[in-house]
């Protein structure tokens, strides 16, 4: 492991070790035992089901982007897909996303790039939900005023996250659908910031690289197309939601799905900070928070999410592992066709 992965990868301990705290610092043990041993465990294999489902969209989707670089068919994504999210849920900093990138140039021949560029509008469009999501519930927030996170002096409010979360993401988004409407002058502008900002034996590789990238963006370059990436990453997202309302069901207690899509649109916008493999702490201190704001006791709320994170978390890490070993992946392989790309 290089330094800077070390370097990555105990940030990441350290910000789910301070979330972990902030998750439990309240919690009644016996309490949140009880709560875990009497749930109805039945009700997860619905939300399994549709979660399933929404991986089949989310394959879709992706299928979708890459039409413009090459068509390949959805049954022939979906591993790829599986064996990603795995990778997400098992490795740090989101390198599942590379994995996925690696395994399509080794089946399909696309190019890395293209495809982190690709991954890189899911990423973008699935924040742009999340926050829909929260700003849906705008009604709420007044009410929700007491949901927050404290880390000593410091409070993180919904209001902090949904301000921070739309200049990112809607910032973000706004680079792409230029980049991709307009790719020469994209290019152009690229050109000539390499030229001033790289070293000589380093411009024609990162100038391949960026005409890459901007391949893997022509998928927005019309209205209609940027509509249905958002309208596929809409279903996506209410069906994962429809997933937190089944796993409700197994717990003594009961909130609106409005207030669901709020919960799923705080966690997975604090999922987006560096954490531990697996979401570890970030996943579960907004959830319990949200849960908290509408009047839900702690210890259970802290039962309802722990169990929802399993039942997020290992069902498509099966899967993807399966993947992985039907098709021969391997970790260290991955990571030396990514040093190889130019």
């Amino acid at each position: 492991m290089s330094r800077m992965r070390r370097w990555q990868f105990w940030l990441g301990v350290g910000i789910s070790a301070l979330f972990l705290y902030l998750f439990l610092r309240d919690v009644d043990f016996e309490r949140l035992w009880e709560e875990i041993r009497l749930a109805n465990y039945w009700w997860i294999l619905p939300g399994v089901a549709v979660y399933f489902v929404a991986l089949w969209v989310r394959a879709w989707r992706w299928h979708y982007l890459l039409r413009p670089v090459k068509p390949i068919p959805t049954r022939a994504i979906f591993p790829v897909v599986a064996i990603g999210y795995a990778g997400n849920n098992i490795f740090p900093a989101r390198a599942g996303e590379v994995v996925r990138a690696v395994l399509l140039k080794r089946k399909e021949g696309v190019s890395i790039s293209a495809s982190l560029a690709t991954i890189l509008v899911e990423r973008v469009f699935d924040g742009v939900v999340m926050l829909a999501f929260v700003f849906v519930n705008l009604a709420e927030l007044t009410r929700l005023s007491n949901f927050h996170l404290s880390i000593g002096s410091l409070r993180v409010s919904i209001q902090d996250v949904a301000l921070w979360g739309s200049a990112v993401f809607f910032g973000a988004l706004a680079v792409f659908l230029v980049g991709a409407m307009f790719p020469d002058q994209t290019m152009r502008l690229v050109r000539w910031g390499v030229q001033r900002l790289f070293p000589s034996r380093l411009q024609e590789t990162a100038l391949n690289l960026s005409e890459r990238f901007l391949q893997g963006l022509a998928s927005l370059r019309s209205p209609q197309e940027a509509l249905m990436v958002f309208l596929t990453s809409l279903v996506i997202w209410l069906l994962e939601t429809v997933k937190y309302w089944f796993v409700m069901h197994a717990f003594r207690f009961s909130v609106s799905f409005f207030a669901l899509m709020l919960m799923n649109g705080v966690v997975n916008l604090a999922t987006t900070i560096p954490s531990a493999p697996g979401y570890l702490g970030t996943f579960d201190a907004p959830g319990v928070a949200v849960l908290v704001a509408y009047g839900v006791d702690t210890s259970l709320a802290a039962g309802y999410t722990l169990v929802l994170h399993g039942a997020l978390w290992f069902p498509v890490t099966a899967l993807g592992l399966y993947y992985m070993w039907r098709e021969g992946v391997k970790w260290g392989e991955m990571v030396d066709n990514l040093k190889g790309e130019a």
